[in-house]
């Protein structure tokens, strides 16, 4: 009996017939500014990754990722335009996310301690622009970042509406705020 043994699959790298990657995103200090908007990101979020995050190969699945930074574009969205669901005066008001590019930096494995961060990059009539990062919680390295464009939206008739002028003056206000994030660096 002749048995064949596959050869192992690969996991990181590319093979010969995939179009080539991008550059790798270089990694920013604790509080470094944004490439894009210039704005400092804050921390929103903290997360452990536990073991049902992840998949049969021992990592962090795609799904986490993105719940993780949902958790942090929610934080986000209330601190920098006021919203919060749960009030009268927002009824019929929300959001509604509209893209999201995720580079998947480096790998998260079970017990890893993760911060997510955040910035307003740029505000539109109806929709703002934000961009996070995901790092380990002990000693910064980046894992994953996002960028994503979100619409304010009216909930009873199911479509995009403009951002309010007090919304615009938080915003406003956050995209020009530096304040290094709160966190006090890696721990």
């Amino acid at each position: 009996m002749h048995v064949v043994i596959p050869k192992p699959l690969r996991t990181f790298g590319r093979h010969a017939s995939c179009p080539p990657q991008r550059q790798p995103i270089p990694a920013r200090c604790w509080g470094a500014s944004d490439e894009l908007s210039g704005a400092k990101m804050i921390l929103l979020t903290r997360a452990v990754v536990q073991p049902w995050n992840c998949d049969m190969m021992g990592h962090m699945t795609t799904r986490f990722y993105v719940a993780f930074f949902d958790d942090a574009i929610n934080i986000l969205l209330g601190q920098a335009t006021g919203w919060a669901p749960t009030t009268p005066e927002w009824a019929d008001r929300g959001w509604a996310d509209v893209r999201h590019e995720i580079d998947f930096v480096g790998e998260v494995a079970s017990g890893v301690i993760l911060g997510i961060y955040g910035a307003v990059r740029n505000v539109g009539r109806t929709s703002i622009q934000t961009d996070y990062e995901m790092r380990r919680l002990h000693g910064g390295e980046l894992a994953a970042k996002l960028a994503a464009k979100t619409v304010f939206f009216n909930l009873a008739e199911r479509k995009s509406t403009p951002l309010t002028e007090p919304m615009l003056e938080r915003l406003k206000s956050s995209m020009n705020a530096t304040a290094a994030p709160s966190h006090g660096g890696p721990a």
